[in-house]
Order: C-alpha cells, then structure tokens, then sequence
C-alpha cells in the first residue's frame, strides 16, 4: 500500500457540502474524492507546462516591429458596412 501523507486543510462551507454530495454520488469517502481530484488536477498541469520558446519570442519581436513600421498617422475609421463586407461577398458569388 502506498504511504500516505496527512494533510490539514480549510475549505468553505459550500465546498463541504459539494464535497459531501459528489463523494457520496461516487461511492467514494471524501479523502479519496480529493486524492482523485488532486490527481486530476496534477496530471493536466504537468502535461500543459509551458516551454519558453527564446526563439519565437524573438520572431514575435521582430514581426511587431515590422508592423508599428507600417503605421500611418491617419488612424482607420471603421465603417459598419466593413462588418458585413464579408457576410455580402458570400451571397454575390
């Protein structure tokens, strides 16, 4: 059997009850529901662990500066028939 480490926590009242419910529904004592829970939870962390990518970082950069290159003192006015240019194309074929 695997060791298990005691730990004391405070939880709100509406997590008890939710607590309560969820083990019970589940057929499962409330220490094991958490287990589960915190396992859940470590599992899909460490498989989204972010890696900083130096690299693209440094593309990113440069792109930005390429485009506030590209900005005119004239700011675009937008237009709302610009919203639906796209919605009107589709029904010209």
């Amino acid at each position: 059997m695997e060791t298990m480490v005691r730990k004391q926590i405070y939880i709100r009242k509406r997590q008890d009850q939710l607590l309560k419910r969820q083990a019970k529904l589940r057929g499962v004592s409330e220490a094991e529901f958490l287990r589960q829970a915190l396992d859940q939870v470590l599992s899909q962390t460490n498989a989204v662990r972010f890696q900083p990518n130096p690299e693209a970082f440094a593309q990113f950069e440069k792109f930005i500066h390429s485009k506030r290159k590209q900005v005119t003192a004239a700011p675009y006015r937008w237009k709302r028939e610009d919203a639906y240019e796209e919605r009107t194309r589709r029904r010209d074929y």
